[in-house]
């Protein structure tokens, strides 16, 4: 069944994560379901059965304060709760099964750790992936980044629609300036720079139209920028509310592992940044 799902462990972090999904449920009218995952913290060797019934309790209080706190915020959104045992990315991929997207919250830029939720969850999601920061501007505006690829047309897909319920503007951003951005790999446009932006051009507006037509009502615009992708995407994201990107672009990169502009934005963007898979629904 459809539905948003958001990690929810009663920090800032996760608050303004469940913030924005409440936002999101009630705005695609979908049911949103809070997933709060505990953990005995110790090896299993030194288990202590009533620690463990205690820490599970803790769990459970965490988690219908989250509950409680989305209702408020939306009493017509359809609240659903669900307690897991275990590891986080886990336990939310699995909840996640059915859902439309998933949304988690985010430390502050360049401050996320190795092996982060923020990190591990859109790497392995097959469905798009909130990560929400605090910071960035609130005036809605979304910037998509576009590389003629799968992954971009996703992005796309996803930033479209997220602009027409919201009724944000949407600016689709391609970073021309590194060669797997030539189109059939032609090195010898970056000799000429009005070619290179001939070509490109040509793909960016190609890229967006479809999304044009199927939402008139989206203000959108395009931006080229004879810049390498990460660092045009970057400096787009300072004037953003959401930053959009396919989970994998042009490059080659193993499975579950993040393009490295998406894994860029999620580090360093100053505002959210949400990763879709190249297959969306």
């Amino acid at each position: 069944m459809s539905n948003v799902v958001v990690g929810y462990d009663g920090t800032g972090d996760s608050e303004r994560a469940l913030r924005w999904a409440v936002e999101e449920a009630r705005v695609r009218r979908l049911p949103l379901t809070v997933c709060h995952a505990w953990r005995w913290p110790y090896p299993i060797s030194h288990i202590d059965y009533e620690g463990v019934a205690i820490v599970r309790r803790m769990g459970e209080h965490i988690l219908d304060h989250g509950v409680a706190l989305a209702r408020e915020l939306a009493p017509s959104v359809t609240v659903r709760k669900r307690l897991k045992d275990g590891s986080v990315t886990p336990a939310l991929l699995h909840e996640a099964g059915d859902a439309d997207l998933i949304v988690i919250g985010s430390h502050e830029p360049d401050e996320i750790p190795v092996g982060s939720t923020a990190l591990q969850v859109p790497a392995r999601a097959d469905r798009p992936v909130v990560v929400v920061r605090s910071d960035g501007s609130r005036d809605g505006l979304i910037v998509v980044g576009v590389d003629g690829s799968a992954g971009a047309d996703g992005a796309l897909a996803f930033g479209f629609e997220e602009a027409a319920l919201r009724g944000w503007r949407l600016r689709a951003v391609y970073g021309c300036w590194e060669p797997g951005a030539a189109p059939g790999g032609d090195l010898s446009l970056f000799g000429d720079e009005d070619a290179l932006r001939r070509v490109t051009g040509a793909v960016l507006e190609r890229a967006v139209a479809p999304w044009r037509v199927k939402y008139p009502q989206v203000r959108a615009t395009t931006s080229l920028v004879l810049k390498p992708p990460r660092e045009a995407l970057l400096e787009a994201a300072e004037d953003a509310t959401l930053a959009v990107m396919g989970a994998r672009g042009t490059g080659v990169v193993g499975a579950l592992t993040l393009g490295a502009t998406s894994d860029a934005l999620l580090k360093h963007a100053p505002c959210t940044v949400a990763v879709v898979p190249n297959y969306t629904r």
